[in-house]
Order: C-alpha cells, then sequence, then structure tokens
C-alpha cells in the first residue's frame, strides 16, 4: 500500500522547497513527471550512502511526500535509516547537491554523501 501524506513532516521525511524547485527545474527540462527517489545503500566512506534518482512511480511499499506538487519517494527498508531527515537542494562556492540532513546518523563523511548509525 502506497501512503500519501499531504504535509511532508508527517511523512517522516521532509522535502524542503529548495529540493523541490531543482528537482522540478530537472523534471521540466527532461519533460517528466516531477518525482525525487531516495534510497539508501550500504557503501561509502561510512557505511550507507544516499542514492538519488529521478523520476519512477511509488512502489507497493515506498512512503510518498508532496511539497508544492513535486513528489518524494523513499522506500520502507530505507525509511528506517533516515526517518525525521530534510532533503534540501544547496549551492554554495563548492558546486550544488542534494543534501540529507539526518538526526538517525550518527557520524558522516567530509562530502555529506555517506553515513553511519
Amino acid at each position: 500500500m502506497t501512503t500519501t501524506l499531504s504535509e511532508p513532516a508527517l511523512a517522516g521525511v521532509t522535502l524542503a522547497p529548495s529540493a523541490a524547485a531543482r528537482v522540478a527545474a530537472i523534471a521540466a527540462k527532461q519533460n517528466r513527471p516531477a518525482v525525487l527517489r531516495l534510497a539508501v545503500e550500504g557503501g561509502g566512506c561510512s557505511g550507507f550512502q544516499y542514492k538519488f534518482e529521478m523520476g519512477g512511480e511509488p512502489e507497493a511499499d515506498d512512503l510518498v511526500a508532496e511539497t508544492d506538487g513535486v513528489r518524494l519517494l523513499v522506500d520502507a527498508m530505507s525509511l528506517d535509516l533516515i526517518a525525521g531527515a530534510t532533503v534540501e537542494y544547496i549551492e554554495s562556492l563548492g558546486g550544488a547537491a542534494f543534501r540529507v540532513t539526518n538526526p538517525q546518523a550518527t557520524s558522516g563523511c567530509g562530502c555529506g554523501a555517506s553515513f553511519s548509525v
């Protein structure tokens, strides 16, 4: 069963407006639906790493959060490791990227792409 919640904070993972705007811009350029999938995989320098993918349809066990018409999909297994997290899009002198602020993480690497629990 797909869970859709109208308030992103209730979903366990929040898609910040900055990330929603970036996903919408990429989707418009690619003529695709405004959907971002976030998953957690083993690996990286800290044990787990975030994986982002554009597009796709919700799977049966996905949690779906929506911000400004953009959907964030998270599978149930990944949700256990990132519950309460916020996905943002950050632009700085060093570049631009999606960043996950994860309260479950006990440590992370300098690039912010991997974490441990």
